[in-house]
């Protein structure tokens, strides 16, 4: 086979040779072209040397292209997987600053909340213009897939604006089934059957099934509170799996900031989250994240180079489902899998127009999805809160309504739970002021939010948040690394 794979924000390093090397594990895609493109000359040659070393170490055909031209990247290609991050750290850091200036303290910030409606901001004309771009020189009925937060309002814009065939890509779905999986004492995740439905990082494991036998609430309450590690760094997971009856895909840190009860006080926040790593529920875990392992592989180059050269194992293949999906549209292999589209139908008790995440089946004549499945009622109605935050964000990301943006903030459950609405009329006057380089359509707003801000008597404080810690050196990361060597 002989198709061409442009990879979007191809500088997302780490990512990017995990999506390469799963796809070069299906032997019918060794003649394939990957173009990479990113706005960074910097991580586009470093990714892309990192990528001729596993070709050649491998002794394969394959070709990759690099170039800052996303147009000539995307020339002819047939699939499009998309991982950018618009704005970057910088644009990131005020996701998390600002919002911490009226109490709203985010663990990561990138779906909804106060961070997530802005990232939607920056991305939405960006993926309006990537969807321009597929139309007008991608391969005819090219396939957008989509790995980029804000999941759920990116994959909306493209669909309903860019329309363009688009799939949005997580893997919350088969990480928490892992987590079940290893509390119920199966050997292999793999002995865990599961429907698993709902919207991008509020998905609920509704049906499992472990070896044929019915898992029900109380077993799997009790299996995690008796494990020893994830007792401690998921008891807020817990806790609504207490309540709603059934587990949330999404780490304790994440799925706190889409709820309106667990992070509304400092207090509360201390109770519910677990330090032990970030994704827990650190204060602005995530970015800090991000930030120490950028640092950390430019730095470690060399060594992510060396380890480069080494054979391409196809028992270590991912389970991220883009090489997945890509040989069931290609070979005919079916896949199963959990993705993100337009309801349709999907989810009986969702809206139609919604981007839900939930089981389907890709074969060669597409991804077809299990439809006429209905969620609990606690679940559903948790989704509907973040869906219509979603929808007034992606529309008003189109139009450049500043007004329709501060009611979908305002609508946001924990931010509603928090900040008064002068606060929050604040607050994206303030985030859209700072971040006018990155959002075209907001150009005419800025002046006037500027003059709001001038006369605002509004007061913010300079908070870091209920549990935030420092972004370490490179030395510190080396310390840290050699100690849990050490202690095995």
């Amino acid at each position: 086979m002989s198709f061409k794979i442009a990879i979007i924000g191809a500088g997302s390093v780490g990512f990017t040779k995990k999506l390469f090397t799963d796809i070069l594990c299906v032997p019918e895609f060794k003649d394939i072209e990957f173009a990479l493109t990113d706005i960074s000359e910097h991580n586009l040659g470093m990714i892309q040397a990192i990528l001729d070393r596993i070709v050649e170490a491998n002794g394969l055909p394959t070709k990759v292209t690099a170039t800052t031209d996303r147009r000539k990247a995307l020339e002819g290609a047939r699939y499009i997987i998309s991982c950018v991050r618009v704005g970057g750290l910088e644009a990131y850091a005020d996701d998390i600053r600002i919002p911490l200036k009226y109490g709203i303290d985010q663990c990561v910030g990138d779906t909804i909340c106060a961070g997530g409606i802005l990232y939607g901001q920056r991305n939405i004309p960006v993926i309006l213009d990537f969807c321009k771009d597929i139309r007008e020189v991608a391969e005819t009925d090219a396939k957008f897939l989509n790995y980029a937060n804000p999941m759920a309002m990116n994959t909306w814009a493209a669909i309903e604006y860019g329309k363009i065939d688009t799939v949005g890509l997580c893997h919350g779905v088969q990480h928490g089934a892992e987590q079940i999986a290893e509390v119920l004492g199966a050997k292999s995740p793999r002995e865990l059957d599961y429907v698993c439905s709902g919207i991008n990082h509020q998905t609920w494991f509704i049906e499992l099934r472990l070896n044929g036998r019915a898992i029900g609430k109380d077993e799997l309450v009790a299996a995690f509170e008796a494990h020893p590690v994830y007792s401690k760094q998921e008891k807020l997971r817990i806790d609504v799996l207490k309540r709603f009856g059934v587990y949330s895909t999404e780490s304790n840190g994440h799925l706190s900031e889409y709820l309106p009860w667990y992070r509304k006080r400092p207090d509360e926040i201390t109770r519910w989250i677990d330090m032990s790593d970030w994704i827990h529920g650190e204060t602005g875990g995530y970015l800090r994240y991000s930030t120490e392992t950028r640092k950390w592989f430019e730095t470690e180059y060399p060594q992510f180079l060396e380890a480069a050269s080494k054979p391409i194992d196809p028992a270590r293949r991912s389970n991220e489902h883009a090489s997945h999906i890509l040989e069931a549209l290609e070979t005919n292999r079916v896949y199963r899998g959990h993705f993100n589209v337009k309801n349709n139908g999907v989810i009986t008790n969702l809206p139609q127009d919604a981007i839900i995440e939930s089981p389907g089946f890709v074969d060669r004549f597409g991804i077809n999805m299990a439809a006429g499945i209905t969620l609990p009622e606690p679940c559903a109605a948790t989704c509907m809160s973040s869906i219509n935050v979603q929808r007034m964000s992606v529309h008003a990301a189109i139009a450049g309504d500043i007004d329709l943006l501060k009611l979908a903030m305002l609508h946001d459950p924990l931010v509603g739970a928090v900040s008064t609405p002068e606060e929050v009329w604040q607050m994206v006057d303030e985030m859209v002021v700072a971040q006018a380089a990155w959002l075209p359509q907001y150009a005419d707003a800025v002046p006037a939010a500027k003059e709001r801000l001038a006369k605002s008597k509004v007061k913010t404080r300079e908070w870091a948040g209920a549990a935030r810690r420092n972004v370490r050196s490179i030395d510190e990361l080396h310390a840290e690394k050699a100690a849990l060597k050490q202690a095995g």
